[in-house]
C-alpha cells in the first residue's frame, strides 16, 4: 500500500517532534504511567518500519492498534506534562490520518 499525501505531511510534520519528545517523556514518566514504555517501543517500531520501507510501507495499521490500545484511545492522564499531551496528540494525528487513507 503506498501511504498517501495526507499521512506523509503529518509524519514529515510529527515524527521529528516525537523523536525528540519521545525518549524524554519516558524517561520523566515512564516510572509513573508504564504505559509510555510501551509507546515508546511501538513508536521506534514504527520508525523502524517506516525508515526501511520509506513512502511504500505498508500496513502501520498494527502499531496504531497496539497504540490505542496502550493509550486507551490516546487519553491523557490527568497527571502529566504538556509534552506527554504532545505526544500522543501527535501520535493521533498520525494514526488519523493513516486511517483516513485505508
Amino acid at each position: 500500500m503506498m501511504l498517501k499525501k495526507k499521512f506523509v505531511e503529518v509524519s514529515e510534520k510529527n515524527v521529528p517532534v516525537l523523536k525528540q519528545y519521545v525518549p524524554i517523556v519516558n524517561r520523566v514518566h515512564g516510572g509513573h504511567h508504564p504505559e509510555m514504555n510501551e509507546v515508546k517501543e511501538l513508536f521506534e517500531g514504527m520508525l523502524s518500519k517506516m525508515n526501511q520501507a520509506g513512502e511504500s510501507t505498508k500496513d502501520l495499521e498494527e502499531y496504531f492498534w497496539k497504540l490505542r490500545g496502550v493509550t486507551d484511545h490516546y487519553k491523557v492522564p490527568e497527571d502529566v506534562c504538556e509534552s506527554y499531551e504532545a505526544v500522543y496528540r501527535l501520535l493521533e494525528e498520525m494514526d488519523e490520518a493513516y486511517g483516513s487513507e485505508r
